[in-house]
């Protein structure tokens, strides 16, 4: 049972634009891409500012995807995981709240620095990289490496399964005991599913995870400006080339996007002018897909307008 409420007609607006989509020139695409919509229409045209944010919250959510229980590499993604498990430490205090850790989660989400993302993964699970350990040790460092996935089990959500998030993120790839604990056929990569990210995008926006105030934290590093000067002004935006690069002027944007040569995606929620607020999660996997930076702002902008028909 989806934490949404499927919508056939939704459903088939997503067959038909991977089918539109394929049609233009990217053969292969459907078994390439994966995709989690959720709209929250109907009761809220004409009225969403009247509304407080737990009525927000509580009303129906209308959804579809395409692929969306398939477990994909995510890329940078993945530190929308490491942002709210962070926080989710810190309101149980096992995890101090240092100007260090503030920096290094604003770096990890803002720039999606790498570095930045060694130091949270470490904070959070009391392990460091290094060279090759003897089994034994080896053993001990991977029981600590996997509580990020212990805590997302006990969420106890169906979107998680099979899901893992114990990976740090490279830029010339991992070495030493990080490479040991990839796998020789890299089989313990991270994986996520755009079903189970929508879900925890979806539980940072309405506070319904953590705190209130650490939801708001995390809205704060996630928010992205649609303003041309500024995104000029910063070519790595996690703007240009994804989801908010295909909406309307005026529009609002919290987001987290994942590029590497394999895979361009993100995940974010939009709220719009004249137009329900959407919450869009996009995976897309293999060269031609990342190096497309038309793919996920089309796919953006034409559930804009099937929105608003």
């Amino acid at each position: 049972m989806a934490f949404y409420s499927p919508d056939p007609a939704m459903g088939q607006i997503l067959a038909d634009l991977v089918r539109a989509l394929e049609l233009d020139g990217r053969s292969g695409l459907a078994s390439q891409l994966s995709i989690t919509w959720l709209r929250y229409d109907q009761p809220l045209i004409g009225r969403a500012a009247e509304l407080a944010p737990q009525q927000f919250w509580a009303l129906p959510v209308q959804g579809a995807s395409w692929a969306g229980d398939r477990l994909r590499y995510p890329a940078s993604v993945v530190k929308l995981v490491y942002l709210i498990a962070a926080e989710a430490w810190r309101q149980a205090d096992l995890l101090a709240d240092t100007p260090e850790l503030r920096l290094a989660l604003g770096d990890m989400i803002r720039d999606s620095s790498n570095d930045a993302t060694a130091l949270v993964l470490d904070l959070l699970t009391g392990t460091t990289s290094g060279p090759s350990l003897p089994p034994r040790r080896m053993a001990q460092w991977v029981e600590q490496r996997q509580l990020v996935n212990c805590w997302l089990a006990e969420l106890d959500w169906p979107e998680l399964q099979g899901c893992n998030a114990c990976q740090k993120t490279w830029g010339d790839g991992p070495y030493g005991r990080e490479r040991d604990f990839y796998g020789s056929e890299l089989e313990n990569r991270n994986r996520l599913s755009t079903d189970a990210v929508a879900r925890l995008l979806q539980a940072v926006m309405a506070s319904a995870l953590l705190s209130p105030p650490a939801c708001a934290r995390m809205r704060a590093l996630l928010a992205r400006s649609l303003d041309p000067a500024l995104r000029a002004a910063d070519p790595e935006n996690q703007v240009d080339g994804f989801v908010g690069a295909g909406l309307p002027p005026g529009s609002s944007l919290w987001s987290k996007a994942g590029w590497m040569s394999l895979a361009r995606h993100d995940a974010a929620y939009v709220e719009l002018e004249n137009c329900p607020p959407m919450l869009l999660v996009v995976f897309s996997e293999g060269r031609d897909c990342a190096a497309d930076e038309r793919l996920l702002p089309e796919i953006a902008a034409q559930l804009v307008r099937a929105s608003r028909r």
